[in-house]
């Protein structure tokens, strides 16, 4: 995480500090940045006509994010900061000018966006054809590898965001969300106290849905 940090801070950009439930930028909003959570947890989400929010996707710190908005230079979510966040702002127009010598800067940056967009793409893949249970084993399978990416415990998740917006994002009701946790509780496959997780049993989640989370 470090030389993530120390590469990043030879492009020009900004800090900025997110206070829980405050926006970094809106759906339909210019698009002129991408960014990467430094300390905090964010989420992003989109708004439908009959006023339902669907939440499409968590970042944690470490992750970028921001690429919705390239292709048409405007955002198609909405960015939210579940709790007090430190955002790295890195305007589009700097990364364009990443010259051949620094060729070490090329490699880390898009190191991390390729491995973004291949993690998002494989999630949509994976929820969209999983029951409940599944979807639930490949969301706590997919955090917890993301935090031994990242040098923490794979074993121990405290889960920043709700049920509602875990329900959100994989396409289930709340009373489905405690349901199947209880249910992986007494399978032994973990402990569930609140926002607390201990997974006990790595290989029975991954044979629940059938296939290794790929990073």
């Amino acid at each position: 995480m470090p030389d993530l940090f120390k590469a990043l801070d030879e492009l020009v950009y900004v800090r900025k500090r997110l206070k829980s439930g405050a926006t970094l930028y809106h759906s339909g909003g210019h698009c002129h940045a991408l960014y990467v959570v430094k300390t905090g947890f964010v989420k992003t989400e989109n708004l439908h006509d009959d006023g339902r929010v669907q939440i499409t996707g968590f970042y944690m710190a470490g992750e970028m994010f921001g690429f919705d908005g390239i292709e048409t230079n405007a955002h198609a979510c909405t960015s939210v900061a579940i709790e007090d966040s430190e955002i790295c702002t890195i305007p589009i127009e700097n990364i364009e000018k990443i010259g051949p010598n620094q060729m070490h800067l090329q490699h880390h940056f898009y190191k991390l966006m390729s491995r973004e967009i291949v993690r998002d793409h494989t999630m949509m893949m994976l929820l969209g054809s999983m029951h409940g249970e599944e979807r639930l084993a490949a969301f706590i399978l997919n955090l917890s590898q993301r935090l031994l990416m990242r040098g923490y415990s794979p074993y121990h998740l405290v889960l920043r965001m709700k049920r509602e917006e875990i329900g959100s994002y994989l396409g289930l009701k709340v009373e489905t969300i405690s349901r199947i946790f209880s249910k992986f509780q007494e399978m032994g496959l973990m402990n569930v106290h609140q926002k607390n997780i201990q997974i006990l049993n790595v290989q029975g989640l991954k044979e629940l849905i059938g296939q290794h989370i790929g990073k």
